[in-house]
């Protein structure tokens, strides 16, 4: 008899779905790719996608959904494209995620839902799991490249009304989800174009623009209404919020960089990971000289940290014509944190990694450049709070690397400015919104938070999680009134609206 999370024995198909090779993505090559900002994987056809999800085995416990933080229907959009029935791939998927396009570009799959997948365990290699991310990719795709998004019916309007704050992953799951209940939704953008992160920080070879921009153009299609260019708490007064609006939800992320402090952060040349991608992605330096937004280029280029951020740096970097790309990251490459697809992809493309190597100071010339980075070698510890293995500088092993660009990418803390503006909310002490984990409710009565601003800098996906979990509890409170208890008063006012399903 099968266990829980694995096939039935009895199916006969198990063996013929297990002997399905996986089907790898086509991407650009290396060589190309690294002379344009064009998407680096090109996607699968049709007939990969459903050869793909054919290797899906349907286990009776679905332990890939458990590993999904908005609990998508893994296993019936599969079941779908594995019949060529792509139209309901997509209905199924967008149940639960309204960021299908993007989900299926930049979330850590192999960390959660795939590294969750019987097949993976069955051939005892991850990366043979099925290829969940990129089905979801292509149905996204597909639903965009023929036309064939289908809206949701309307519901009857509640009558109450939600402000968002902030357009990045968490705000906008807030909003889908709660106009599909029938609530009035506006979201205000500090920035001139929706999507926070996702259009600041994510590279276009990465995530193309037009892609959340489409993401966007649906929620707007369902009734959301966005504010650009409007800062909460400046532009408008946290308290008129308050007035105007029946609950508030806040969602303005992770947005200020982290520095670590040593001698030469001040000179010109070194930049914040956000402000260098800023500066490419949102204001276009890449399109010179039709854009005319200044940016270091050429040289060499040495970023710090080894993150997905970094990776990002780093890979733009070599686009934005430097001669070398160097990473720099302060443990082995077995502690980075990064994805190792995207460290595949830099490596592909040029860019050097040492590890074990910190900077203690970034060196300058007489008229205010950077010339180089004082780095000093580590050594491996003991494992520290997050698990990895703490790093120790070796005693009298300094020495400088040159550098004409510094990008640091050691992480961000949480947007000051909201809390700041609204001196009532409770916050933790290194800086984010306290929140009731299992509702988003902070201690100001009808305001929610979610995503970085609570977590700090995270995945797009875990954003969304929080997002959907304040969605359910907002809704809970408009139906209800009820603030104290609010978990109980989620079961009460429900949550399905036709085909829609908040759980």
């Amino acid at each position: 008899m099968a266990g829980a999370g694995s096939p039935d024995r009895g199916d006969m198909e198990a063996k013929d779905r297990l002997a399905i090779p996986p089907q790898k993505m086509p991407e650009q090559e290396p060589a190309e790719r690294v002379g344009n900002l064009r998407e680096v994987p090109l996607g699968y056809t049709p007939e990969m996608a459903v050869l793909e999800a054919k290797r899906c085995l349907h286990c009776k416990r679905a332990v890939c959904i458990e590993g999904c933080p908005v609990g998508v229907d893994i296993p019936g959009f599969l079941a779908a494209v594995a019949k060529g029935d792509f139209a309901s791939g997509i209905r199924i998927i967008r149940r639960r995620n309204v960021l299908p396009a993007v989900c299926g570009r930049v979330c850590p799959q192999e960390q959660q839902c795939q590294l969750a997948c019987t097949v993976g365990k069955f051939h005892h290699d991850p990366g043979k799991s099925v290829s969940i991310g990129r089905i979801e990719r292509f149905l996204a795709d597909w639903e965009r490249e023929t036309e064939a998004v289908a809206l949701p019916g309307k519901v009857p309007s509640s009558g109450r009304s939600v402000v968002v704050i902030g357009s990045g992953p968490a705000g906008l799951t807030v909003a889908g989800d709660l106009v599909q209940l029938g609530h009035s939704v506006t979201v205000l953008e500090a920035l001139h174009e929706a999507g926070g992160v996702l259009v600041y920080g994510i590279p276009e070879f990465r995530l193309p623009k037009a892609i959340v921009s489409r993401e966007v153009k649906f929620l707007e299609d369902l009734g959301v209404e966005f504010r650009l260019n409007t800062i909460a708490g400046r532009t408008i007064p946290l308290d008129e919020l308050m007035r105007e609006y029946d609950a508030v939800f806040i969602g303005s992320g992770a947005g200020l960089p982290r520095f670590q402090g040593i001698p030469g952060e001040n000179l010109l040349g070194v930049y914040s990971a956000n402000e260098y991608l800023t500066r490419v992605n949102l204001m276009r330096a890449f399109d010179f000289p039709n854009s005319d937004t200044p940016i270091q280029r050429g040289g060499t280029v040495i970023t710090v940290g080894g993150g997905n951020v970094a990776m990002d740096c780093a890979r733009t970097a070599l686009r934005m014509g430097a001669e070398r790309s160097i990473v720099v990251y302060r443990r082995s490459e077995v502690e980075m944190p990064a994805r190792r697809e995207e460290v595949h992809h830099a490596r592909e493309e040029g860019v050097e990694f040492h590890f074990l190597e910190d900077p203690v100071e970034i060196t300058g010339g007489p008229w205010g450049w950077v010339n180089g980075v004082r780095l000093v070698r580590m050594t491996l510890g003991e494992p520290d709070s997050s698990g990895r293995r703490s790093s120790i500088p070796v005693e009298g092993s300094e020495f400088v690397r040159e550098a004409d660009t510094v990008l640091v990418a050691i992480g961000n803390s949480p947007n000051p400015l909201v809390a700041s503006s609204f001196p009532e909310l409770e916050t933790t002490r290194w800086g984010g919104i306290a929140v009731n984990e299992a509702t988003g409710q902070t201690s100001v009565r009808g305001v929610f938070a979610g995503g970085d601003i609570v977590l700090g800098a995270a995945t797009v996906i875990l954003a969304m999680g929080q997002g959907r979990i304040a969605a359910r509890a907002m809704h809970a409170y408009l139906s209800t009134g009820r603030w104290e208890g609010l978990e109980e008063a989620i079961g009460v006012a429900g949550t399905e609206i036709g085909s829609r399903v908040l759980v």
